[in-house]
């Protein structure tokens, strides 16, 4: 099993980033899937989450509005698309896989850094 993120990187406040989680070695279609995200010094947080057919999405309340997420089932591939970004976006970035009957997987996290 691999869960991939990319994407992340260092942007200016306002400015954007998308990023990018592709998986392989499970059927990608029967999982919810999740971003998370961890600053230093603070618990991870869930970010984002879709359901397994996209047809659900949910959010916290400090990015709606302007993260989105998204799924290509046929490219076993979820994305995060984050806009007018700030300081306090700054974390590391997980993508979480999760079933309640087959389990859950992580990724190994994508730095993002908003700084001028």
């Amino acid at each position: 099993v691999h869960v991939v993120e990319s994407g992340g990187g260092l942007v200016q406040p306002g400015g954007s980033l998308r990023l990018s989680c592709a998986a392989s070695g499970f059927t990608f279609s029967d999982y919810a899937m999740r971003w998370y995200r961890q600053a230093p010094g603070k618990e991870r947080e869930l970010v984002a989450g879709i359901s397994s057919a996209g047809g659900t999405t949910n959010y916290v309340n400090s990015v709606k509005g302007r993260f989105t997420i998204s799924r290509d089932n046929a490219k076993n591939t979820v994305y995060l698309q984050m806009n007018s970004l700030k300081p306090e976006d700054t974390a590391v970035y997980y993508c979480h896989a999760w079933s309640l009957l087959k389990g859950t997987y992580w990724g190994q996290g994508t730095q993002v850094t908003v700084s001028s």
